[in-house]
């Protein structure tokens, strides 16, 4: 593998463009803004998916200490998540160019916006865990100002819960990362684990205690019990196209670092059949129920989106806890179809938000008759995320479930598929009656003084693009499973 600059040069981009716009008090008119960010956003991803389709490169940045290089390289798994990240960011992005119009700061929130996608770009690129680590701090730095773009006090205090949430995960990862690094023969991230047999004869249980601390500190971020509690509170007061972005894509980045924790440095088979696989089995599933539970008794629609994702998240690392490769097929799956539904539903929450005002459930009774285009997507990608065929919910919950009845772990094997269909009855329970009320609002409705507020075609065309996604990939699976086999191949 050669080493490249090629691999800075998405990255760079739009964090330069958005220092540029936060820095310059010249930029004021709305078209320059947006034509400023749509140039940032169409270059930075023409620039991932040439970087993504090369050879596969890397490059050094600098050296921390003589063996802690800033490392940057390009594997499967960074395509992937890279590639998801790409797409659900030009769409939220897009989007908010007239959904932001009714907030003041756009030229703030854009900056932010376009500096946490190259962000999100590095952490993707990373070559090992220090590297991994910087980007995963800066991350959680530079997506705040999101969560606090209102400047309410709800927001202010949701932008500091999200940051001490952050934080505490932040430092178990860190706690880990000390010790690891006297146990490895690498901290570079090499399929199949990098630990040295023979330092870490006889310390086998402390070292589990060590990627336990490790699981846990990135499932804060992936939402995961008992430390998903910001979710919830962040999400109802970003602006709707930032929690499409918090939901579909910054929540990825815990699922990606306990990716490269338990497959790229200790190594699946390090934590198979102890008490680190028991216990990660059991805190997904309680996750996974406990989320759907909370999601299907809220009323604020955002609120309930972000439960729901506090659920569906841990499908995702039920999945990987499996450790077996037609699990973690579908863990990679939902990773895809999470992203796309939910940047969806965040979405269409949004264009309902700016077009009549209305947040909660219950004011959404015909909403359907007003916007029927866009409730048609929210139902779509609604039944994406049941698990209805043939979408791709469907595809990544079917991988799930004979992952887990095929790895023959005791009691999980097969108590996890039955969650799994018990958190999809309530998710069709929570997100379904939306569609009913909002296409039959009854005979009582005020049918005469109905007005059609379908959103401009800049908010709908997004929704439209990541719904066809959303059910091609159960559609025509066959490229994405081709490349997903490739990749765990090498993993479990």
């Amino acid at each position: 593998m050669k080493e490249t600059f090629s691999i800075m040069i998405p990255i760079l981009i739009p964090i330069l463009t958005g220092l540029f716009l936060l820095a310059n008090p010249a930029v004021k008119k709305r078209s320059v803004l947006l034509g400023i960010v749509s140039a940032g956003l169409i270059v930075t991803a023409m620039s991932v998916f040439a970087v993504i389709l090369g050879d596969g490169d890397s490059f050094t940045l600098f050296y921390l200490t003589k063996t802690l290089p800033v490392y940057f390289k390009i594997d499967g798994i960074g395509r992937l998540f890279v590639t998801v990240v790409t797409v659900v960011w030009l769409a939220a992005g897009f989007f908010s160019f007239v959904y932001m119009k009714h907030e003041e700061n756009e030229k703030r929130y854009f900056g932010f916006y376009l500096i946490t996608y190259g962000v999100l770009i590095a952490l993707d690129f990373s070559g090992n865990i220090i590297t991994f680590y910087m980007f995963y701090e800066l991350m959680t730095l530079l997506s705040m100002p999101l969560v606090l773009h209102t400047r309410s006090r709800e927001a202010v205090m949701a932008g500091l819960k999200y940051l001490f949430y952050s934080f505490c995960g932040a430092y178990m990862v860190l706690f880990g990362i000390y010790f690891l690094n006297r146990f490895a023969n690498t901290l570079s991230f090499t399929a199949g684990g990098v630990l040295n047999q023979e330092l870490i004869g006889g310390r086998e249980p402390f070292l589990l205690f060590v990627v336990f601390l490790m699981i846990l500190g990135f499932g804060v971020k992936a939402g995961m019990f008992p430390l998903h509690g910001w979710l919830p509170t962040a999400h109802p007061v970003a602006p709707a196209p930032a929690s499409a972005a918090l939901s579909g894509i910054i929540v990825k980045g815990g699922v990606l670092g306990i990716i490269r924790t338990v497959f790229y440095l200790f190594g699946a088979d390090f934590i198979r059949d102890t008490w680190v696989q028991t216990l990660w089995l059991s805190l997904t599933l309680f996750t996974v129920f406990m989320g759907s539970m909370l999601a299907f008794r809220e009323k604020v629609l955002k609120k309930r989106l972000a439960y729901s994702t506090v659920s569906q998240v841990s499908y995702i690392l039920f999945g990987l806890a499996v450790l077996n490769p037609a699990a973690m097929e579908g863990a990679l799956l939902h990773v895809i179809a999470h992203a796309f539904v939910k940047c969806t539903l965040f979405l269409c929450a949004g264009a309902i938000i700016f077009q009549t005002g209305k947040t909660r459930v219950d004011e959404l009774r015909g909403v359907g008759k007003q916007m029927p285009i866009l409730l048609w997507c929210y139902t779509i990608v609604s039944l994406a995320l049941i698990g209805i065929p043939p979408t791709g919910g469907f595809l990544s919950k079917w991988y799930l479930a004979a992952g887990a009845l095929d790895s023959g772990i005791p009691f999980f094997g097969w108590f996890g598929p039955v969650v799994l269909l018990v958190s999809a009855l309530l998710t069709a329970g929570y997100l379904l009656p939306i569609t009913v009320n909002g296409f039959l609002p009854g005979s009582d409705f005020d049918y005469e003084h109905l007005e059609k507020r379908e959103p401009s075609m800049c908010m709908i065309l997004p929704v439209l693009i990541l719904t066809v996604l959303a059910v091609a990939v159960g559609t025509f699976p066959a490229p994405v499973l081709s490349f997903l086999t490739d990749v765990i191949g090498k993993l479990v």
